[in-house]
Parts: structure tokens; C-alpha cells; sequence
């Protein structure tokens, strides 16, 4: 079953393509739990599976760290939409108002994360876990053999990739070895971007669509404003190497519309 869970939440991450989801289609999935990604500003939906909401991040342990090009969500600060399927989602609304500076790559395409350039929108997820488990690669690293069925959050920041290291830095946002109270955690959150919006839903990433639903039941906290971030420290952070593998930025999985498949926001 271990086994099993960690091939659904893995192939969430790395599928290499998929079809734009279809709004209020037919052939939705059934007797699935609420799907993820949404658009934040919309509180509907009627999905009757219900969970208790995770903990806070502080009391849980950091499990996982990665990136998807493009925002997933849909919310007040990302809703420049950037199209259909895996390379699709939305953007921020600075989006068209950088500088030729801010959109200079001074890498020229061979920085060391992959699929981000200054311009670019990338949505982070800080993803946490009930288990005792140490920071790894995958969402798999948030589950052990002698704890199959945690709580999971994931704590999301969406940022517009600028060339300025004036700009917030990214790695003051990553895991380094830190904890706090005996929990893995990061070094910090990003803060200032608005009150989070929480709520019920599943894991995300390409291979998943509006037919093809994730099992997994997860806790959303996802800020409604964008910020800039260095598009030189985000290379960084892929240069130096870090626990859980990531070297690149992942695809998105469309926006979730349909409201038999999304739960109601309080």
C-alpha cells in the first residue's frame, strides 16, 4: 500500500504531459475527496468527503520542497491566465511591467534549476507531514512504512522571477538543516503576501485532471499575493544541491472548476 500511495503522489510530480481539464465536464472522477488546484477567490464547492484540517506547520515536519512553473492556483495576485495543459496555469499580474534588467538571463538558459527564467511565475509548495519522517525526494519522503495515512499541509507561495538580487532571496526559504522543537522545518515562510487562504483538497502536479482525480487528502495554505523573488538564488539553490533531489521546475495541473469535486472554503 506504501508502495502504491507513493507511485500516486510521485507520478503527480513528474508526468510529462496531460490534457487541459475539462470545467463541469461529464465525465468527472467520482467518489473521490476534494481536488486541487482552485481558484482561491472562489469559496464554492459541494464535495461531501470531509477531513479534519492539518496542523499548524510549526507542529509538523517539513517533508518536502518543489516548484511548478507557473501558478497552479488561480488567486488575486496570479490570475494572468498562461494557457492549457502541463506548461499552462497562471501568472502574476506584474507579469508585463518588468524591465529589460529584470527579465535579463544573465545564465542564458543554463542556470542551475532548470525550467525557470527571470519573467517567469513559479509556484512553491512547503509540504509537511504527521509521520516522523526526515526532509526527502518526492512527496514519498512524507510517509513511512509505520505511518501510511498522515495529515498532510502544504503551505504555497507563488513568485514572479526577476533578475535582481535585491529581490527577496529564495534560499532564505529553504531547508537547511533547520529545527525548531524537534520538527524539520525551514528556515522560514514568506510573509507579507496576504492572509492565507485554507482549505481541503489533494495533491496536484500534470498527470491528475478534472477525470483523473489524486487520492490523497491534504490541508491548503495558499497566500493570495504574489512576490518577486531572485531569479539568482533560485539558480542557487539547484546549483548547491539540496535533500530532495529537485533540479528542476515541475508542470502544472490545471485549475479544478467543477464544484462537485471542490470543497466549500469557510
Amino acid at each position: 500500500m506504501i508502495k502504491s500511495l507513493t507511485l500516486h503522489i510521485a507520478a503527480g510530480l513528474t508526468a510529462a504531459s496531460v490534457l487541459a481539464a475539462p470545467s463541469f465536464a461529464a465525465d468527472i472522477c467520482e467518489g473521490f475527496g476534494p481536488q486541487t488546484p482552485r481558484d482561491i477567490s472562489n469559496h464554492a464547492g459541494t464535495n461531501p468527503v470531509t477531513f479534519p484540517m492539518a496542523p499548524a506547520a510549526s507542529a509538523m515536519n517539513l517533508c518536502n520542497i518543489h516548484t511548478h512553473t507557473n501558478a497552479e492556483h488561480k488567486g488575486p495576485g496570479f490570475s494572468v491566465f498562461a494557457g492549457d495543459g502541463e506548461h499552462g496555469g497562471y501568472k502574476c499580474n506584474g507579469s508585463d511591467q518588468l524591465t529589460a534588467a529584470e527579465l535579463e538571463d544573465p545564465t542564458h538558459g543554463h542556470g542551475g534549476y532548470h525550467g525557470v527564467k527571470p519573467g517567469d511565475t513559479m509556484e512553491v509548495h512547503w509540504v509537511y507531514t504527521t509521520c516522523n519522517v526526515a526532509p526527502g525526494p518526492t512527496l514519498g519522503a512524507c510517509l513511512s512504512d509505520s505511518c501510511a495515512n498522515p495529515s498532510l499541509r502544504v503551505e504555497t507561495q507563488v513568485f514572479l522571477v526577476v533578475n535582481d538580487d535585491a529581490a527577496p532571496n529564495f534560499l532564505d526559504y529553504v531547508y537547511a538543516g533547520h529545527m525548531a522543537n524537534g520538527l524539520y522545518q525551514p528556515k522560514e515562510l514568506p510573509s507579507g503576501t496576504g492572509t492565507p487562504v485554507e482549505f481541503l483538497g489533494s495533491t496536484t502536479g500534470p498527470s491528475f485532471t478534472e477525470a483523473t482525480c489524486s487520492p490523497l487528502q491534504v490541508t491548503w495554505s495558499v497566500r493570495p499575493e504574489c512576490s518577486k523573488v531572485s531569479f539568482s538564488s533560485v539558480m542557487a539553490w539547484g546549483e548547491q544541491g539540496n535533500v530532495f533531489k529537485e533540479d528542476h521546475s515541475h508542470g502544472v495541473r490545471q485549475l479544478v472548476t467543477a464544484e462537485p469535486l471542490l470543497a466549500p472554503i469557510k
